[in-house]
């Protein structure tokens, strides 16, 4: 069944590429489109300090999608697992989640820093990040995860 989804803004400015490491220090801004969201959508928005932002791999190519299992990042030292057990761009839907610092509201513009979609991604949907919806307990993930993202930030 198909889902039709529209976005509601667009990333303008930070990078241009996706690059794989060293998004913590970027800037952008998430521009909310006006057509569909009015000016009070970002009410009470700038009393959290992150959001966690919903977005598409809009310049995935339909032969650069992963359906079964891969080596993250192409490197044969890690091991080889599926699309779902790794957050490469590549995914069968597309879709992009990151948790980002909220700088400041200006009406419909969001200004955020470490958000690793690039210039021009469509935002699909903007949330405030909340510790409750956090994981309950302990948690866990394999070496090879610690070392991707030990530069990515």
């Amino acid at each position: 069944m198909p889902i039709d989804i529209r976005p509601v803004g667009t990333v303008v400015g930070g990078r241009g590429d996706a690059v794989d490491d060293h998004w913590g220090p970027v800037e952008a801004t998430i521009e909310l489109d006006g057509e569909r969201l009015g000016p009070d959508a970002t009410a009470g928005l700038a009393g959290f300090s992150h959001l966690e932002v919903v977005f598409l791999f809009d310049r995935v190519a339909d032969d650069e999608i992963t359906w079964g299992a891969r080596h993250p990042r192409g490197r044969a030292d890690w091991p080889e697992v599926g699309i779902l057990a790794q957050r490469a761009k590549g995914r069968p839907n597309r879709i992009g989640v990151s948790v980002c610092e909220l700088i400041g509201v200006d009406g419909l513009r969001l200004r955020v820093r470490g958000l690793d979609a690039v210039e021009g991604t469509p935002v699909l949907d903007v949330k405030p990040y909340m510790p409750a919806f956090g994981p309950r307990g302990p948690v866990r993930q394999p070496a090879w995860a610690e070392e991707l993202m030990r530069d990515y930030w």
